[in-house]
């Protein structure tokens, strides 16, 4: 059970319903990047195919960490998955690139937890940085693909 003290310096609505979004998008990655690995042919599918199975299992852990934060404040988890995108383009690029948008939305969904969280609760503000850090570096390893070989400049989503 969460500490009562932390409870009383936190708005617990409002701190649930951010864990909620963050769940149902972590969610809709599972099933995003376990489509998009079957999506997937070509020279280059084995590494691609492995690469997007361990995001799915990688967006079901932040999940599982969101419900129990959202168990811990006594609150509910939700039963709804976040927003889908099937544009029916499955070459690599336009999978990186619908990955890249998935990865912009999570980083914004944490990035609001902590404006809620910051200086109230030590827990729940080192869960918003780490998974921040996280969404980063995603975001990098996404970006290095998406570029050309040889290109050293970030890739410019348009």
């Amino acid at each position: 059970m969460a500490d009562p003290r932390t409870i009383e310096r936190i708005n617990v609505s409002e701190v649930i319903q951010s864990l909620n979004a963050i769940l149902e998008l972590e969610l809709a990655g599972v099933v995003r990047y376990t489509h998009y690995s079957l999506m997937i042919y070509g020279y280059s599918r084995i590494p691609i195919v492995s690469w997007l199975r361990d995001q799915a299992t990688e967006s079901l852990d932040h999940a599982n960490k969101a419900g129990e934060l959202i168990t811990n404040l006594g609150g509910h988890p939700s039963l709804a998955i976040g927003p889908l995108l099937e544009t029916h383009n499955h070459d690599i690029g336009a999978i990186l690139r619908e990955s890249l948008q998935h990865e912009l939305h999570a980083l914004d969904a944490y990035r609001h937890l902590l404006t809620l969280v910051e200086g109230k609760s030590v827990m729940l503000e080192e869960y918003a940085r780490e998974m921040i850090y996280t969404e980063e570096m995603h975001l990098g390893e996404v970006d290095k693909m998406l570029r050309k070989p040889g290109d050293v400049e970030q890739y410019k989503l348009v």
